[in-house]
């Protein structure tokens, strides 16, 4: 969808594009000063495989401070990105066959890991009325002699949706009855989070050495072209993932980790204003998203989607096309009026679509105003 909307773009076609999962706003400018000040200080050769262990210490130091989590930098590795940091995991724990629990929806890249990695994906449905969360008994139903992991994102993308204390609680007394299963939890977007503090499933302690902890530095801190993302873990499973990226990719970019350093170390409200604005973008767009037409959609409480159920239209042909899942609406809505989506199907669940609201309010409005007016059409 992004590369059909630059086409579009290309073209002279006036698209507003709502598809990408990233912050629209800049590197806050003592990040930048302190990667200009890493390269002064020539920076510029290899670092350890895990990373430097000056920035391994300020991630188990922000874990402690922000997550109530104790983990040593020998349990930590930095990785390009949060995604290698699964990779990794996955490489490390997977034999063919292995199965991994992923509650839909789920981050695109998650069943392509697992499918590189030669195991096998067990999907969860949920549906909105869930906010798109599993529960503990569907968890405990879906585990087999064969299963090897759970991966999951709280928050989630593309939902927006995220578990509670109580909620991680409930999926902790299921997991600690299968000790060779290793939850991988995807906390990346930590920080981008209306309700409640977050909450970690490591902090429960009788299921620790089962956890590991996934995030990095592109969500919270607009960081999303340095690709730094981290993975905290038992030492083992910390160990093997270091192996693997020594073969792979070896350490992460030296400037990037640096800079990271200052990032995490930083009083965390001087970033608050990005989450600030993000929150009025979602109760603006919802607030627009709710006067559209067979759109049923739930107040999303964490990151910086909009995840609307869109099963109304799904067997239906609008002005002369035949909307079979949530893909074909997408393209619909692009097409008619000019506003760029993602399907559902990609995250396991083809009855919805996903809107980053990471755009000016300007072209959000604007956006959900063309779509309105293209459903009206429909009622």
């Amino acid at each position: 969808m992004s590369n059909k909307v630059r086409e579009m773009k290309a073209n002279g076609i006036d698209v507003i594009s709502l598809t990408l999962g990233e912050p629209d706003f800049d590197v806050p400018d003592n990040i930048k000063a302190a990667a200009k000040t890493a390269i002064d200080q020539n920076f510029s050769h290899y670092s350890p495989v895990p990373g430097f262990l000056e920035l391994r210490k300020a991630i188990a130091s922000k874990l402690k401070r922000d997550n109530d989590l104790d983990f040593a930098p020998t349990q930590i590795c930095v990785s390009n990105g949060a995604k290698q940091a699964i990779s990794n995991i996955l490489y490390s724990i997977l034999n063919a066959g292995d199965q991994v629990i992923l509650p839909v929806p789920f981050w695109v890249s998650y069943e392509e890991m697992v499918k590189m990695a030669g195991g096998k994906s067990v999907l969860i449905p949920t549906t909105i009325e869930s906010e798109f969360k599993m529960t503990a008994a569907q968890l405990e139903a879906a585990i087999t002699p064969n299963t090897k992991a759970l991966l999951f994102s709280s928050p989630c993308n593309p939902s927006g949706s995220y578990y509670t204390l109580e909620e991680l609680r409930e999926i902790a007394n299921i997991i600690v009855k299968y000790p060779k299963i290793t939850v991988i939890s995807d906390e990346i977007y930590e920080y981008i989070n209306y309700e409640s503090k977050h909450a970690s499933i490591a902090i429960f302690p009788e299921i620790k050495d089962q956890v590991a902890v996934i995030n990095g530095m592109s969500k919270g801190f607009a960081m999303t072209g340095w690709r730094i993302g981290y993975s905290a873990c038992p030492e083992w499973l910390a160990k093997a993932c270091e192996k693997i990226q020594g073969q792979t990719t070896s350490g992460a970019n030296t400037i990037a980790q640096q800079a990271s350093i200052t990032a995490l170390q930083e009083d965390q409200s001087h970033y608050e204003y990005m989450t600030n604005e993000f929150k009025k973008r979602r109760d603006l767009t919802f607030k627009l998203m709710q006067e559209i037409s067979g759109f049923k959609i739930t107040l999303p409480k964490s990151a910086f989607y909009l995840f609307p159920d869109i099963s109304h239209y799904i067997g239906k042909t609008l002005d002369g096309t035949f909307i079979k899942d949530g893909d074909d609406f997408s393209m619909f809505i692009l097409e008619k009026a000019h506003v760029g989506s993602v399907g559902g199907t990609s995250f396991g669940s083809p009855e919805c679509i996903r809107f980053s609201y990471a755009a000016s309010q300007k072209d959000l409005v604007e956006a959900m105003r063309r779509i309105k007016e293209l459903m009206d059409k429909f009622v």
